[in-house]
């Protein structure tokens, strides 16, 4: 058994004293390992940059020697030995629901960034003791075998199980199916049980009610509430850290709506990808890279079914729905990366630059592209069977195969049993939307009309966005952050260039708009680029540039469409 204590001397300065207690060694030499990135986020953080003051000792305590041998690996000669203490500090300065901190108040850990286990022993049963008061509550989804100690089957186990220590915690629970789900919160706040634990059960009810069994016996969310702006969340075996802000605006309806739907998203994550996972992550290494391209099926379909499920559950109205959808295909119609990357190959690059905006129309997000994907696969199923099959029996089916079984899956299987599911060909469907770069809307708006809705196409109210194809910085004067390709901007504007004047006027009080309303078709603009003073001009071509793009019901929706409409929603038109 491998055996872990964290404490913290001194909160104040954001360290954690970790200790493991590692057993039964049989080599002359062992390796330490310490984790390189965590599930649900697919790229290397290299949480060994967070160490301090590493220590190896003896069964005796007496120092041993040992090397680094790559960024988070090091050696020791044991020599014969079959016990060793490894000591070190963690930096816990990282508020967000992938990190750790530390205050007076609170230990919020995980795992995954700061424990460290020997090569050889990470199918070995753990504890993890925690030194805080003994009247301090922990929200965990391991088991507490003793007070301030928990308990795990293995090192992925311990890991994959973040935890917040306090005194000042508040937890509510509701059952679904006779499975205890916990509503944990830390922060300045006030929730309103009567309204949280109602609409919590209801889109529990409606998962539990499609993948039919539920992989885990309980289920814990963990909610830091901040006093500043935040949102964040992590899935996790049987529980999910979300970090969520501001405090007081916890009940506002712009912020519960956040709350709602990074909690029913995680939650549709216990199975899908914490059970129905990819070939590539069976099991995760932790060491290194672990590359797939399924990532428009364990995120995309996650963020479609995150807010589809509030929708169908009855917890949102259709219109709230539409409004996080348009929201989805806003955010993916930022850049015209669609045209240069599939969302498959798109997933295989989250281990380079997935979790950042990169380079300008390089990629797409495996989330927004992979939710519009979703969308559409569901409703062409849908159309292929008249209704009577989904995306849902999809899902089910790859839990059942996959998941429950524990095999992982490979694209070829989804596709399979998509079209198993359809009872026709999708090759067009994959070929185009997954593995191609066919636009969006070439697929989303025909299927859109089977369930009565519309995809609207509207130009930008931003002038300078419709006419001329380039955006600037909110809140700025003029700062340029992005230009469309072959738009009237991109032969004489670049990122970064810092507008100062429009033919003649001085550009203050966020007034270009208004000022492009007052000019010709010809805009003159003086700007800075790189701290040089130049001049350009501007000359629309009469295109529509950075389009808006909206999904509604369509007034004109036909008896039958509307009856799609209800079996797809479940909602009346």
């Amino acid at each position: 058994m491998l055996q872990y204590h964290i404490s913290t001397q001194n909160p104040l300065s954001s360290y954690l004293q970790v200790t493991t207690y590692i057993t039964d060694l049989t080599q002359e030499t062992t390796y330490l390992q310490l984790p390189a990135w965590r599930p649900g986020r697919y790229e290397l953080q290299n949480f060994a940059q967070k160490l301090q003051a590493l220590e190896v000792l003896d069964e005796k305590g007496q120092a041993m020697p040992f090397k680094k041998v790559s960024k988070d690996r090091w050696q020791v000669e044991t020599k014969g030995g079959s016990t060793l203490q490894v000591k070190y500090n963690f930096y816990a300065r990282q508020m967000d629901a992938g990190g750790s901190w530390v205050e007076e108040q609170m230990l919020y850990v995980n795992p995954v960034n700061c424990l460290l286990t020997a090569q050889g022993q990470e199918h070995l049963p753990c504890s993890l003791v925690l030194d805080v008061p003994a009247h301090w509550q922990i929200a965990c989804g391991l088991p507490i075998s003793e007070p301030q100690t928990l308990q795990a089957r293995d090192f992925d186990h311990l890991v994959d199980s973040p935890f917040i220590a306090s005194p000042h915690l508040q937890r509510q629970t509701y059952q679904e199916q006779g499975i205890p789900f916990h509503v944990w919160f830390y922060g300045d706040c006030q929730p309103d049980w009567e309204q949280i634990l109602p609409q919590f059960q209801a889109f529990t009810k409606e998962q539990l009610a499609l993948f039919e069994t539920f992989p885990v016996p309980d289920y814990h969310f963990i909610n830091i509430i901040l006093p500043y702006q935040h949102y964040h969340g992590v899935e996790h075996l049987n529980s999910t850290v979300i970090t969520l802000g501001p405090s007081e605006a916890l009940m506002s309806p712009a912020l519960y709506k956040e709350l709602l739907g990074v909690s029913c998203h995680e939650l549709f994550h216990t199975w899908n990808i914490k059970q129905i996972r990819p070939k590539e992550m069976l099991p995760y290494d932790f060491t290194k890279e672990n590359y797939f391209r399924t990532g428009y099926v364990a995120e995309g379909v996650t963020t479609y079914y995150g807010d589809y499920l509030l929708a169908r559950s009855g917890v949102f109205a259709a219109d709230q729905y539409f409004e996080e959808l348009n929201t989805v295909i806003k955010r993916h119609t930022l850049d015209q990366g669609e045209k240069n990357l599939s969302v498959a190959d798109s997933s295989f690059d989250t281990w380079l630059d997935g979790y950042k905006p990169g380079a300008p129309d390089r990629k797409v997000s495996i989330y927004h592209k992979g939710c519009i994907s979703a969308l559409v696969l569901d409703i062409e199923i849908r159309k292929a069977t008249n209704n009577a099959q989904s995306l849902d029996d999809v899902m089910r089916r790859m839990w059942q195969d996959f998941g429950q079984t524990g095999i992982g899956y490979t694209e070829e299987d989804y596709q399979k049993l998509a079209e198993q599911v359809a009872g026709a060909s999708l090759q067009t469907y994959f070929q185009e939307m997954v593995f191609g770069t066919v636009p969006f809307e070439k697929w989303l708006a025909p299927l859109l009309a089977y369930v009565g809705c519309q995809l609207q196409v509207l130009p930008s109210l931003l002038a300078h966005e419709s006419r001329f194809g380039f955006r600037i910085v909110p809140g700025s004067q003029g700062v340029v952050s992005y230009v469309a390709p072959s738009s009237p901007a991109a032969g004489v504007l670049s990122v970064e260039d810092e507008l100062i004047a429009l033919n003649g006027r001085k550009l203050e009080n966020q007034n270009l708009q208004s000022l492009l309303t007052l000019q010709d078709k010809t805009a003159e603009f003086t700007l800075f680029r790189q701290r040089r003073l130049m001049t350009v001009t501007l000359q629309p071509d009469g295109r529509v540039y950075l389009p808006q793009y909206k999904v509604t019901k369509d007034p004109a929706a036909t008896p039958e469409q509307k009856e799609n409409f209800t079996a797809w929603l479940r909602q009346e038109f």
